[in-house]
């Protein structure tokens, strides 16, 4: 079955720490970009990080620059999200890019296959 599945979400003060886990068959990722989405209510879903199918390129979006960072193995795409700020609450989503793509973006048009989803809340 075509799915992604994200994990690791959670209630956080601010400045603390998650771990999210974007798990899939080997299979599924091999040869694909992933990139890691997040959506607050009443927001529009935006990037957050990507890598591609090697691991060599990364982007970021300004907002987590420094303190969130993408890494991938053979089975799952990992986030590691520090300094936590409450504007980092939302949904946190991983999803697939393009087959063997050159680069890879934080646009989610370019994105075809989705996970459900990990709510994160960052509060005091």
């Amino acid at each position: 079955q075509l799915r992604l599945e994200e994990s690791g979400g959670g209630l956080v003060q601010p400045g603390g720490s998650l771990r999210l886990t974007c798990a899939a068959n080997r299979f599924l990722l091999d040869g694909y970009g992933i990139g890691w989405f997040r959506q607050a209510p009443g927001k529009a879903r935006e990037g957050v990080a990507c890598i591609d199918r090697r691991g060599d390129s990364i982007k970021y979006a300004d907002s987590v620059k420094g303190r969130f960072t993408i890494s991938r193995d053979t089975n799952a795409i990992y986030l590691q999200m520090n300094s936590l700020k409450p504007e980092d609450t939302g949904v946190y989503y991983c999803a697939r890019g393009p087959y063997m793509a050159h680069d890879v973006s934080l646009y989610p048009a370019e994105y075809d296959v989705w996970g459900q989803g990990t709510q994160v809340t960052v509060s005091s």
